[in-house]
């Protein structure tokens, strides 16, 4: 049963924060259209927003007692992971880089629809902790159908996926010589699947609810949403670490020997929280609490940065996802020459596919990194720049 708007009688003060200055017209459109509903009471854009469908991506609402599915998303949870490796490592996996390439690509599926490997062995760590979210996502209420669906093995499969589009793996180096991996991914198959259900129920249609469409959060229907959403959050976190998992298991064959490695940080940048009493949708922004770490990624030439949050409450307690798109996908392949973007590769001396199949995300589809870092250094401090040396993407057909 959809859930008819529901609005609050009381018009409260909007804060509303544009820290985009050179958003385009649709962008801010997109972002009005949004934070003109009665029950959102704040809203910032990041420096890197860019157009999105229904909410600009790079964009913070925070709303009172109501949900909003496709302010979400399709991918719930995408988000960022960066993983320490020990100091002395460097030279050998930048000496074996070729060979740890090819050894990931094979245990880690990648590309759009790439779950299914039969010699893919997902840890029992993981399957363990999938068991535990799953045993606490019954506790709360939920569809039926959503549970059959996670308890068939097909939402297990998607663990230790990569996916396609601006999804990414990268080993880098920072300035100190410490060797990092990054990984850029999120929910997958099973946060794109319900994101659609959800969005279908919140609208009431099977066609045309891609559109801002809210729950009401104590509703039967708000109270499952939410369940669903706090699964798929920590599914998308579980997804990463499982990737981690398997490079790190990678690494260890080629080198012949064990690897130590630390987590430094696991934060979703899609998602719907709860954050003094308002939910604050995050479409494609990091949070940034007061000493909370996060990850911006800028290209694949220039690698990603470690970032510490300032709580700054103009921005929301948030900060950019990445540098932004400056090119859409269909411009990127129409105006980058694919034989400068696999040249310009090759002189960073980043090991990977730079082939015509990734040509909108080659380094010129994206806006400058460092004036999208330096329009949001009230909110974030950088603290390390992470640069690549080798590169995994998803090159498969995309869809839109």
């Amino acid at each position: 049963m959809a859930v008819k708007k529901q609005h609050p009688k009381k018009q409260q003060q909007k804060q509303i924060a544009n820290f985009a200055p050179d958003a385009d017209e649709e962008t801010l459109r997109q972002f009005k259209a949004c934070y003109s509903e009665p029950y959102v009471l704040k809203a910032a854009l990041m420096p890197d927003a860019h157009v999105g469908y229904v909410a600009p991506i790079g964009s913070v609402l925070a709303a009172k007692d109501y949900i909003v599915p496709a302010w979400v998303g399709y991918d719930i949870g995408c988000g960022m992971t960066a993983v320490k490796l020990p100091k002395n490592a460097l030279v050998s996996l930048r000496k074996n880089s070729e060979e740890i390439y090819r050894e990931v690509k094979k245990g880690i599926p990648m590309g759009l629809g790439e779950i299914h490997k039969n010699e893919r062995k997902i840890t029992t760590e993981t399957q363990k902790e999938f068991q535990n979210i799953l045993v606490k996502f019954k506790k709360g209420p939920y569809n039926r159908q959503v549970l059959e669906f996670l308890q068939s093995g097909k939402a297990l499969r998607n663990l230790g996926t990569l996916g396609s589009g601006n999804h990414f793996i990268e080993m880098d180096f920072d300035d100190s010589g410490l060797p990092w991996i990054v990984i850029h991914s999120g929910s997958r198959g099973v946060g794109h699947k319900f994101a659609t259900f959800y969005m279908k129920k919140s609208s009431g249609k099977t066609l045309g609810f891609e559109a801002t469409y809210p729950f009401l959060s104590s509703s039967p229907e708000g109270k499952e949403y939410l369940n669903l959403l706090d699964f798929c959050l920590e599914f998308a976190k579980l997804n990463r670490l499982e990737i981690a998992k398997q490079i790190i298991l990678a690494v260890e064959k080629v080198l012949r020997k064990k690897i130590k490695y630390a987590i430094w940080t696991n934060k979703n940048h899609n998602h719907a929280i709860k954050e003094s009493g308002l939910f604050v949708h995050r479409k494609g922004a990091t949070p940034a609490k007061k000493g909370e770490r996060g990850i911006i990624p800028a290209n694949m030439r220039d690698g990603s940065f470690l970032v510490v949050g300032k709580g700054n409450k103009d921005f929301i307690s948030s900060s950019s996802h990445g540098a932004g798109r400056k090119l859409s996908r269909a411009e990127a392949k129409r105006r980058i020459n694919p034989d400068l973007f696999k040249k310009e590769m090759q002189e960073a001396k980043v090991t990977g596919n730079f082939s015509q199949n990734l040509i909108d995300e080659a380094p010129e589809a994206y806006k400058n990194i460092y004036k999208v870092l330096e329009l949001q250094k009230s909110s974030i401090k950088v603290i390390s720049h992470l640069k690549p040396f080798i590169n995994w993407k998803g090159d498969e057909k995309r869809r839109r």
